[in-house]
């Protein structure tokens, strides 16, 4: 090895060395890592639909605080009940920080998902939890702005059922992604990461 390759070894270890002592300064001073550095994302975006009290929501209605948005539909038999039952627990768990946060619960079964239907089916959660509904081409345009699939299903006997992403997307105060937002963790864990964001 040459003396110049060790000297930019050198610098370059220097380096790395200089970037983790600054977090680690950080985290034993304010007790947390650095604020979330949030980048420019693909996901999201202006949407218009119809809560579930037949009320217009668009995306600038929920700008000025995070806010968690999941997609769904009411006949789902177990991933959407988890996931808003765990949303709920994170809310309550939230305490008064709460009304400082909002969460979108978005159907991609537009067909059978009225507003009625999402306010009855939503009774059963956390009364802050949001439904969302709307024709099929204003469905289609958020799915396509939060980059959701969904398909129809056939069931034997008729009917069907629906398949879809099952990601809960954390948007920040600006209605920007910031990442997938983990319930595989104690509610008072993710209500804890959630603070983050206020």
């Amino acid at each position: 090895m040459g003396p110049r390759t060790a000297r930019l070894l050198l610098l370059l270890g220097a380096f790395v060395a200089g970037l983790v002592l600054f977090f680690a300064v950080i985290f034993i001073v304010t007790g947390r890592s650095p604020a979330p550095v949030v980048l420019q994302s693909a996901v999201g975006g202006p949407f218009k639909l119809t809560d579930h009290n037949s009320r217009p929501i668009t995306d600038q209605d929920l700008k000025g605080n995070p806010f968690l948005v999941f997609f769904g539909f009411t006949h789902c038999p177990d991933v959407c009940p988890t996931t808003l039952f765990e949303v709920s627990e994170v809310l309550r768990e939230l305490g008064p920080d709460a009304k400082g946060v909002r969460a979108l619960f978005v159907t991609v079964d537009p067909e059978r998902d009225t507003p009625d239907k999402l306010k009855d089916y939503l009774s059963s959660f956390d009364p802050r939890v949001v439904g969302a509904t709307g024709d099929a081409d204003a469905i289609r345009s958020v799915e396509r702005a939060y980059r959701v699939y969904s398909k129809k299903v056939p069931l034997d006997g008729g009917g069907y059922t629906m398949d879809h992403t099952t990601i809960v997307y954390l948007m920040n105060k600006e209605g920007r992604f910031v990442a997938p937002f983990s319930l595989k963790r104690r509610p008072k864990d993710a209500a804890d990461d959630l603070r983050r964001y206020l």
